[in-house]
């Protein structure tokens, strides 16, 4: 039986807004049990307060892990998002404390297809305004204005994995499909690359937007972009709140330049339930508005919870750290018998060859070895035979100058 630097039952997991069961019973698969799982997010004061003691914990979009909650994580080994965005974390002061960050990149994109799909249907056949009145006691039975969405242009901002899967079911369903991203991608199906932003709002009868939150997508739906698009035409964003200028937005509304929206992110979210939502599209009846709930679909959330969970299980037991999005990747294959143990330092002359005279020292051979570094960081997990005092061996490895963490895994 392998032999485990820390007793499973000792290692302190929190799960903060009300993630999956499926987490809860992945990890429990594997022998850990003392799990807290808690439905809502914490004030930053508790957070601190709560982190300081955890080894790994798990959060959803709402919790916020900016340097000053990290600066109380002593203990912390790894974080885990179960959700797509890593945002709501400073995975940079993670990094450098050397806590990996694991998030679910592709649990949830069936559901944001199918979503934008439904928000296409519903807003070529004009419902939102139909179903509005109709809640007013106004009756509009009118086929003006209502279109199917056969033979229409669907033009894909980002053709990462929601826009692969929204062009595959929107082809389907008989929708030319062309598509933009700034990394040149293979096609799929009869979807046509177009060489440029301008390019696609002039073609397309719907735009849905499917890019990151970064520098280059910030405001990348302004004003000029909102004029350029097709007149009478849909916009939808499922992908971040800061893409698209809202204020823009509703002039382009209100002028009747666009015939339709649907927005599920924000610039600004309600913290909670218990918020009042402001948007100036709100005033609008022809505009889908969510909450952000494009991947919330029960499927996607059983699948976020069990892959996440895997990781950060995959991390504590092997140290294997692909997924991370902090972290340099190292792969571990699974290996019986022996001991291992993780390094991360600075990426600085000396520390590879100060590990290696650790074991040297002690007598121990060295039967495999596995580093990666980047600019910054250097990560090395090693395995060894004979007999070990993993005690020594730790005192002995965190002593090296320029070590961030090490750890005894079996």
């Amino acid at each position: 039986m392998t032999k485990l630097s820390l007793s499973k039952s000792k290692i302190p997991i929190l799960l903060l807004e009300g993630i999956d069961e499926t987490a809860l019973a992945a990890f429990r698969a594997r022998g850990y049990d003392n799990i807290e799982a808690l439905p809502k997010a914490l004030d930053e004061a508790d957070l601190i307060e709560r982190i300081a003691t955890v080894r790994m914990i798990g959060i959803r979009s709402r919790t916020q892990l900016n340097q000053r909650v990290l600066s109380a994580a002593k203990r912390l080994i790894a974080v885990g998002c179960f959700c797509i965005g890593t945002n709501q974390v400073d995975v940079g002061t993670a990094r450098r404390q050397g806590v990996p960050v694991f998030n679910a990149p592709y649990s949830n994109t069936r559901s944001v297809a199918e979503l934008v799909i439904a928000e296409i249907i519903l807003l070529m056949r004009g419902i939102p305004a139909k179903n509005a009145a109709a809640h007013r006691g106004t009756w509009l039975k009118s086929a003006k204005d209502s279109f199917e969405i056969r033979g229409k242009v669907l033009g894909i901002v980002g053709y990462g994995h929601i826009g692969t899967q929204l062009s595959v079911l929107a082809e389907s369903m008989g929708m030319q499909v062309r598509y933009y991203d700034i990394v040149k991608k293979l096609a799929i199906g009869n979807a046509q690359p177009v060489s440029s932003l301008d390019e696609l709002l002039d073609s397309a009868d719907v735009v849905s937007l499917h890019v990151p939150d970064t520098k280059a997508t910030r405001g990348m739906i302004g004003p000029r972009e909102l004029g350029r698009i097709r007149k009478k035409s849909y916009l939808i964003n499922a992908s971040r709140g800061t893409v698209v200028d809202i204020p823009a937005l509703a002039a382009a509304l209100a002028d009747g330049h666009l015939a339709g929206a649907a927005i599920d992110v924000f610039p600004e979210e309600p913290a909670s339930n218990n918020e009042e939502f402001h948007s100036p599209l709100r005033a609008f009846d022809n505009v889908l508005l969510t909450p952000h709930i494009g991947g919330s679909t029960l499927e996607a959330q059983a699948n976020i919870g069990t892959e996440v969970a895997d990781k950060l299980i995959e991390y504590s037991d092997n140290g294997a750290t692909v997924g991370a999005v902090n972290f340099v990747p190292v792969a571990l294959p699974v290996r019986h018998g022996g001991t291992r143990f993780l390094h991360i330092h600075k990426n600085q002359p000396g520390v590879l060859k100060a590990v290696n005279e650790v074991f040297a020292r002690n007598g121990l051979n060295i039967t495999g070895q596995y580093l990666q570094t980047d600019a910054e960081i250097g990560y090395v997990v090693i395995d060894l035979d004979g007999e070990v005092d993993e005690t020594q061996i730790v005192a002995e490895l965190r002593a090296i100058d320029g070590t961030v963490r090490a750890r005894f895994l079996y």
